[in-house]
């Protein structure tokens, strides 16, 4: 029965994970604008989810060692990285730092939405697992 949740809220677990760490990244990137020689710093979140969900389903993840026979049965499942990668910036600036703002602030917002929107999914889904345990 756990490991049913478990599967079933994995997915938005990965997603809301990777979507903490873009807006870090873009936090970053933000907050650097006036940073001479600063790269700017993205990575691609489909291509990382889709790692991260499948990762979770191989069996190669680290299972716990269970020393008492009321130990619950668990796996860790290493964290989901997110490889970062350079942006090729549209018009270089002069000091070498690649970060444009406008691009920033649009990509933080986009991250910012579909983060609450997730939240509000998994919200929706915990209200429906939550109905049906009562039941």
């Amino acid at each position: 029965m756990i490991d049913k949740l478990d599967a079933a809220l994995r997915f938005h677990q990965e997603a809301l994970n990777l979507r903490a760490r873009r807006q870090e990244v873009l936090s970053a990137n933000i907050a650097n604008v006036d940073t001479p020689h600063y790269k700017a710093r993205d990575f691609d979140f489909a291509a990382s989810l889709s790692q991260a969900v499948e990762r979770g389903r191989q069996a190669g993840s680290v299972a716990l060692a269970l020393t008492a026979g009321r130990h619950l049965a668990g796996q860790a499942v290493p964290a989901a990285a997110g490889e970062l990668a350079y942006r090729v910036p549209a018009q270089a600036s002069i000091d070498g730092n690649t970060v444009e703002m406008d691009l920033e602030r649009v990509a933080f917002a986009d991250n910012a939405v579909h983060y609450e929107s997730s939240l509000t999914v998994l919200g929706g889904q915990i209200r429906t697992l939550l109905a049906a345990v009562q039941q």
